[in-house]
């Protein structure tokens, strides 16, 4: 049986540690394979932008994980706005008109 959090066919963690932590595990996923010409291309990219191949490649990574958790972002819903809080309410009704009784 596979607990919470765990990988099935992965190392269990040891639990000889002081501070009771697990060890994580990262999850890396394997690299595109390219065609030689989709390297070649990449190279130059690389090279004018003055970087290594594997540098690029991971700054071009990044980029588009950082776009698409951009609209991912864009596409939820604005949260409602909160209700005012004890000082809210007192300022605002410290700004009202007093009533008048006469």
């Amino acid at each position: 049986m596979i607990g919470p959090g765990l990988i099935a066919g992965a190392p269990a963690a040891k639990s000889g540690g002081t501070s009771g932590t697990r060890r994580r595990e990262s999850i890396v996923k394997p690299p595109k394979t390219m065609s030689e010409g989709q390297r070649a291309y990449e190279a130059k990219r690389a090279a004018k932008a003055g970087m290594s191949l594997d540098k690029y490649l991971a700054a071009k990574e990044r980029d588009r994980l950082a776009e698409e958790k951009a609209k991912l972002k864009a596409a939820e819903p604005p949260k409602p706005p909160k209700p005012p809080g004890f000082f809210g309410r007192l300022l605002e009704r410290a700004q009202r008109p007093l009533r008048g009784g006469s």
